[in-house]
């Protein structure tokens, strides 16, 4: 059976189709810059990737780009082979802890969060509304970033301000990139032999967050209301004094929507190395950039500390630490860095073995602490789409 994986953004949709419940991939891909003269897309199949080019006004333009793609390829012979698509959708708050069937509820819903998901829930309800005129009658799911970090005790997600804020506004910390740490959760309770795992696993990449995860469910997360909260990212600043959005709007005199668009796409290794990919700052820094040193000083000081902190929230029982995402999985010299800050804790990196694993060598995954090391570190690829898929999949089949 073949289910579809969907992730739009504003100005872009990704996709996979999947063979279930063998989860293999038939075909993924990619359409940029949606609304825009250049849009393009990128589509592999069987190990080959095919480009294609022209203008789409919006989403709808590109889920026919999608179609297209599907049946152009052979990836289905009808539309009728698709048993079900899966939606990324950002946020869940408080009432989605898992995923859901996609009803005329689930879309007000969407649609009433958007307030909190203000720079991606437009694209999202853009790709459903999309795919629901296209496929009337085939079920969808919207699978929450969001969903999997609603374990977490209210002492971890309360923040300490006014409390008629949480109840009035729904201020409160809600964690995003929930299916990667789902995903990840999910393949270390396999590897480890346990339900109950403790694990503080590292989602670094463009975007980046933290978990805490306790006897196998999440239990703190560095990110909060929005994706802008916790660590460093590539262009996000992550945690700063909140009086500085104050300062700033006065000395500059941007509103408040400016100066957040500044600490959402210009900060973060941007602001200050001038490059927003990690591979393009240890480029600068091996060349003596001194603010591309800086960066990724600020940047590998922020895991490491948050990774002490957690390690002190499970009171030590920890019984693996997991690198993934683009930097977690690739970034050799980030996570050797990363695990030299936090070697008072007695975890020892293998220098040869961390040197041997990334998605562009041999090895993908691995165990990258040396066996004197107090805590196993692993690196894990992670696959949001097949836990979308796999979500999906569950659904649809208990729905019948």
């Amino acid at each position: 059976m073949k289910y579809l994986c969907v992730n739009a953004g504003s100005s872009s949709l990704k996709f996979q189709l999947y063979e279930m419940p063998e989860e293999k991939v038939i075909i993924s891909g990619y359409i940029e810059k949606i609304g825009l003269e250049d849009s393009f897309w990128t589509t592999k199949i069987n190990g080959e990737k095919i480009k294609g080019a022209k203008y789409l006004k919006d989403h709808s333009a590109a889920v026919e780009v999608l179609i297209s793609e599907l049946l152009d390829n052979n990836a289905v012979k009808s539309l009728d082979e698709i048993k079900g698509v899966g939606h990324r959708v950002l946020h869940g708050g408080e009432k989605y802890s898992d995923s859901v069937i996609i009803t005329d509820e689930v879309i007000e819903d969407i649609k009433e969060l958007t307030k909190l998901g203000p720079l991606h829930h437009p694209g999202n309800l853009a790709g459903i509304e999309a795919l629901r005129k296209v496929l009337p009658n085939t079920p969808m799911v919207a699978v929450y970033d969001t969903a999997f970090h609603q374990t977490m005790p209210k002492e971890n997600y309360i923040y300490p301000v006014p409390y008629e804020w949480y109840l009035k506004y729904g201020v409160r910390k809600y964690g995003f990139h929930g299916t990667s740490h789902k995903y990840i959760t999910t393949v270390m309770k396999e590897k480890l032999k346990k339900d109950d795992v403790n694990l503080i696993i590292c989602h670094i990449g463009s975007g980046a967050s933290i978990s805490a995860i306790k006897d196998g469910k999440c239990y703190d997360t560095t990110m909060g209301i929005t994706p802008l909260d916790g660590l460093m990212m590539g262009t996000r600043s992550g945690s700063i004094d909140p009086s500085i959005l104050e300062y700033v709007c006065k000395e500059s005199g941007d509103s408040i929507f400016d100066v957040t668009n500044t600490l959402n796409k210009k900060s973060g290794l941007l602001g200050i190395s001038g490059f927003s990919d990690c591979r393009d700052v240890e480029a600068a820094a091996s060349s003596g950039d001194e603010r591309a040193i800086l960066a990724l000083n600020m940047y590998n000081d922020r895991v490491a500390k948050y990774i002490a902190d957690y390690y002190i929230e499970l009171k030590g029982e920890v019984d693996a630490i997991v690198f993934t995402a683009g930097v977690g999985e690739n970034g050799i010299a980030a996570r050797e860095a990363i695990l030299e800050r936090v070697s008072p804790l007695g975890i020892k990196v293998d220098k040869k073995a961390n040197e041997s694993i990334a998605s562009f060598k041999d090895i993908h995954e691995g165990i990258i602490s040396a066996k004197a090391s107090k805590v196993p570190v692993y690196v894990i690829p992670t696959n949001e789409e097949l836990m979308i898929a796999k979500d999906t999949y569950n659904l649809v089949n208990q729905e019948k």
